[in-house]
């Protein structure tokens, strides 16, 4: 996926998405889509957290209330709506003057703009899920977790994949892609319940939180290979060797090389004194990055997360993350809801004969999801009295990095309606799931701090 093609640079981006639209109207709408998506993120959010499961889950939710499934308050033109269905086009139509002649233009362009908003949200996710990816915690929680990071991202994957090939006739790249949306585990998820329960520092808890910070680089590298498949709409066994290789290197070489421009990049920051002394240098380092990549045919996310491991390494790091927060805080949440508002799950509704299918692959995917990291307790060797299926529960969720995948998926256009909608359904079950089952598997814990006490003398 291409995530700059929408924008042409040598034009304001306004310009470009309205020749033939008014401007203002354009402006207007973008300015109530956001309203709308602000307002469906952060009560969809504080409900979420209510309930003790987490934010994301509500924003994507959200994003289906007031999509093309509810509401249709923000749709998009990809999804087969035209701008008839939209009740932000129809408000303007009433408050603004917008004339019905002119209303296709301005929806277009304001589905543009929202996208292009929601991509720009996307990388700022991955960047900010790199700077919070220690890859020093991750070299110390040794090979257990290597071991089952790598068995929870090839047993769901393959399963998934030869599973959707052979049960439901799905050609080879949304196959894949969907095999690819079963490998991810979600950190902040499993760390939430894990601290809550008092087990974060436990040997499964380790064990579970390194094996899924391997897993979101596995699974990045992953997606950088799928979505690049499906820009060319074929699997190229040539192509895919290249792309594995090349992600690899550009991400290993990016961390290699970061040794170097840590020392750079905080002395650079040390010299500037206006506002943003820190955060504009950061991104535009990560915007090269995901250039980058984007340019020699990977993801412009995997640049976007690569740089944000570099930047990990520097001094500078709590400083930066604590300022990456609230412009994340502004883009993200256009991301997951735009997700879920293009998200159709009328095509599960079993009344329709036609929607079963979608309904038995959603199944079966969650079916895949579960048992597939499950399983990955029982690659856990030399370790005796240790908690196999907590580990393997532990891995369940796919949370925030699980919309990634169905975002770039839907994105690319290579996933069916039923498809893309069985994958969401199957990130926000196992997401619901992973709470109340990581807290069953595990025994209730005398105190917290005795845990944290005994987990000193513990080692892997």
């Amino acid at each position: 996926m291409q995530f700059f093609s929408a924008i042409n640079f040598t034009v304001p981006l306004l310009a470009s998405a309205t020749e033939s639209a008014d401007s203002s109207m354009v402006v207007a709408a973008v300015l109530l889509s956001l309203v709308v998506i602000y307002f469906a993120s952060k009560v969809g959010g504080e409900l979420s957290n209510k309930v003790g499961l987490p934010p994301v889950l509500g924003e994507l939710v959200g994003g289906v209330i007031i999509g093309t499934s509810v509401l249709h308050l923000l749709v998009f033109p990809e999804g087969g709506t035209d701008s008839s269905n939209s009740l932000i086009m129809t408000f303007l139509q009433i408050t603004a003057g917008l004339t019905p002649e002119a209303t296709p233009q301005v929806f277009a362009a304001q589905s543009e703009v929202v996208s292009v908003l929601a991509e720009l949200g996307v990388i700022i996710l991955l960047f900010e899920i790199g700077l919070e990816s220690n890859l020093k915690d991750l070299m110390a929680v040794g090979i257990q977790a290597v071991v089952v990071a790598v068995v929870g991202v090839a047993v769901p994957f393959a399963a998934g994949t030869f599973g959707l090939m052979t049960l439901f006739g799905i050609s080879a790249v949304p196959a894949i892609f969907a095999g690819a949306a079963l490998t991810a585990t979600s950190i902040g998820i499993t760390s939430k319940v894990l601290s809550e329960i008092g087990r974060l520092n436990s040997r499964e808890g380790q064990i579970i939180l390194g094996a899924a910070v391997i897993d979101d680089i596995l699974g990045i590298i992953v997606l950088a290979v799928v979505a690049s498949l499906a820009k060319d709409g074929a699997v190229d066994v040539g192509n895919v060797i290249y792309l594995i290789i090349s992600a690899t290197v550009f991400l290993i070489g990016a961390i290699v090389l970061g040794n170097i421009f840590n020392k750079s990049f905080v002395a650079i920051a040390d010299q500037l004194k206006t506002r943003g002394e820190l955060v504009i240098p950061a991104f535009i380092f990560a915007f090269v990055m995901a250039y980058l990549a984007d340019v020699i045919h990977l993801e412009a996310i995997l640049g976007a997360f690569a740089a944000g491991l570099v930047l990990e390494e520097t001094d500078k790091r709590k400083e930066l993350q604590k300022q990456v927060i609230p412009i994340a805080d502004m883009l993200v949440p256009v991301f997951f809801v735009a997700v879920g508002a293009k998200t159709d799950l009328g095509v599960l509704n079993p009344a329709i004969p036609s929607n079963r299918e979608g309904l038995i692959m959603a199944i079966f995917l969650i079916t895949v999801a579960i048992l597939g990291k499950v399983i990955t307790g029982l690659a856990v060797f030399g370790q005796p009295g240790i908690n196999r299926l907590a580990i393997g529960v532990g891995m369940i969720p796919r949370g925030e990095v699980g919309l990634v995948f169905a975002g770039v998926g839907a994105a690319s256009g290579a996933l069916s309606k039923p498809l893309g909608a069985a994958i969401i359904m199957m990130v926000i079950l196992t997401t619901f799931l992973a709470p109340p089952l990581l807290r069953f598997v595990f025994p209730e814990p005398k105190t917290a701090a005795a845990l944290d006490s005994s987990s000193d003398t513990s080692s892997l």
